[in-house]
């Protein structure tokens, strides 16, 4: 199978959806759907970002620059997440909560545009993993055109790849909730060190990196991917004197390395 025939279907998948607002992070799974939707509807495409204390500040640049780049429909829409209590108080279901509020934030935003379909970057590759906001997207007809057109995310990468876009390699982003514990209370002041602590891994090089706080935000704990972890030692000084500087007490690396929701496992 050609990487064009899951583009094509894809592309007949936004045609029957017809006009499309889209989730958009500036990650490689909303921004090759943003560019298939636009391919494919031309101007009858949204891409918007719901900024909030949980969506880290190099994501959001992320999104401006790809869409200015494209010249996508796009726009950020305020989301005051940390005002809702399923949300805030972070509980295992939080996924859920969140998803729920903002697919209704979309839902009412887009209706007011004349956009009746609203869709996100699921992908097969999600289905597998733990993902209470699948749940109440499919709760609110989020539109899932990947799941609908069997692909996958290295499907995603390698199609991104095949047409030349430069973002096909982005490292993995996701909401800064997910290194607090669950049940510790979200507070801006948490999930800004967390950020900030991460825009520094990767001032230093690092490509996949999280820092995952522990002990009310007093402990910081470090995953590092693989490769480039024997490296990570070179800047240990510097990270430890930045991370004091942030308020963290106590750093730590994780010598398991990284892994995408290393908080789920205690689930």
């Amino acid at each position: 199978m050609t990487l064009y025939e899951p583009v094509d279907t894809l592309k007949e998948v936004i045609a029957k959806k017809g006009p499309m607002v889209i989730a958009f992070s500036g990650g490689v799974d909303s921004s090759l759907l943003s560019l298939l939707a636009k391919e494919t509807l031309g101007n009858q495409h949204l891409c918007i970002l719901l900024d909030s204390p949980l969506v880290p500040q190099h994501s959001i640049e992320q999104a401006k620059k790809i869409s200015n780049e494209f010249d996508l429909n796009f726009e950020i829409l305020p989301f005051k997440a940390l005002n809702k209590s399923g949300i805030v108080d972070n509980p295992k279901d939080r996924c859920y909560h969140c998803k729920k509020a903002s697919s209704q934030l979309l839902k009412c935003y887009a209706l007011n545009k004349g956009f009746n379909c609203i869709a996100d970057g699921t992908n097969l590759s999600d289905l597998g993993e733990y993902r209470p906001g699948l749940a109440a997207g499919e709760e609110e007809n989020i539109a899932h055109p990947f799941v609908d057109a069997e692909i996958s995310k290295p499907d995603i990468r390698k199609i991104a790849k095949e047409r030349g876009y430069d973002f096909w390699n982005l490292p993995s982003s996701s909401c800064l909730a997910s290194r607090i514990p669950y049940n510790e209370i979200l507070t801006e002041d948490k999930l800004k060190k967390v950020d900030k602590a991460e825009n520094l891994l990767s001032s230093f090089g690092f490509t996949q990196g999280r820092v995952r706080l522990h002990g009310k935000g007093a402990i910081a704990r470090i995953e590092i991917s693989d490769k480039e972890l024997e490296s990570f030692l070179n800047y240990r000084k510097n990270v430890v004197s930045e991370l004091k500087d942030l308020g963290i007490t106590y750093i730590t690396v994780d010598i398991e390395g990284y892994r995408s929701g290393s908080m789920d496992e205690i689930l």
